[in-house]
């Protein structure tokens, strides 16, 4: 008992010292590939995403032969640093993340919960370790996509906004797709959008009851200020050192449209 306790313990540092490392090692390939466009992706979020975030998975499988289309180009074309711009590059994997995401849940469909997929430890055997995702012959998972790319190489929290792991408390999944020219503008919406949302941040003055996201992510929060900080450049109602934060706990149910 007291060794599965410790070994329980020792598990739990490690995630979180991964969750919050600014130093992921970051993954970056050398390919010749040229930018592509989003064009079926924004058509198709415009029709199966609600305003309110969720998703017509349904109406997704209807679809099923657009989305794989616009998979196969993405799996064509790997971002590099020669022929794409960070935006580009940003953009690419942003929209990767939230499509696959949503292939995942149409080959298991029906499901609960993503997290119902594959049960296991996250970063070793979990759903999002499931390696299904090939780009010009490169394997990843929807981790190293989150983590080795969007948080290691880029650098910017407000990723944890704009990236969607279908489920009740995630960032509501844009209604469009990101894009190089709206990227920041996209990703300040985003933010400003996850912070003031009342099912998933309850901001006041006295007390903010904030996602979890806010706790697994802390580091990538405070880089170059505090949690605070960042709170208050998006939220409406501004907090100060006197304000009580708690976390509210994750909703893993399925982000689907009924």
């Amino acid at each position: 008992m007291k060794k599965t306790l410790l070994i329980s313990l020792a598990l739990l540092t490690v995630l979180t010292i991964w969750f919050t490392c600014s130093n992921c090692r970051a993954i970056r390939r050398d390919t010749e590939s040229k930018p592509v466009t989003h064009e079926a992706w924004d058509a198709l979020v415009k029709k199966h995403v609600r305003q309110d975030g969720f998703v017509d998975y349904k109406g997704f499988i209807r679809d099923s032969n657009d989305l794989n289309g616009y998979l196969r180009l993405l799996e064509s074309a790997h971002p590099n640093d020669k022929n794409w711009t960070r935006n580009e590059q940003m953009a690419y994997w942003i929209n990767a993340y939230n499509a696959y995401t949503v292939q995942l849940i149409l080959r298991n469909y029906p499901v609960s919960s993503i997290k119902d997929i594959k049960k296991g430890v996250a970063f070793v055997n979990s759903v999002w370790d499931i390696k299904f995702i090939k780009i010009q012959g490169f394997m990843y998972d929807l981790n190293n996509i989150e983590h080795n790319i969007l948080r290691a190489v880029y650098k910017d929290a407000r990723i944890h906004a704009a990236i969607n792991c279908a489920s009740w408390s995630c960032p509501r999944l844009l209604g469009e797709a990101y894009t190089a020219a709206n990227l920041d503008k996209q990703l300040d919406a985003a933010m400003r959008s996850f912070v003031n949302d009342p099912a998933r941040n309850r901001i006041r003055a006295d007390k903010a009851e904030i996602s979890e996201i806010f706790k697994w992510f802390k580091g990538d929060f405070e880089r170059g200020g505090n949690l605070r900080d960042f709170l208050n450049r998006y939220s409406d109602v501004k907090i100060t050192d006197k304000t009580d934060i708690s976390h509210i706990d994750y909703d893993w149910r399925l982000n689907e449209a009924l």
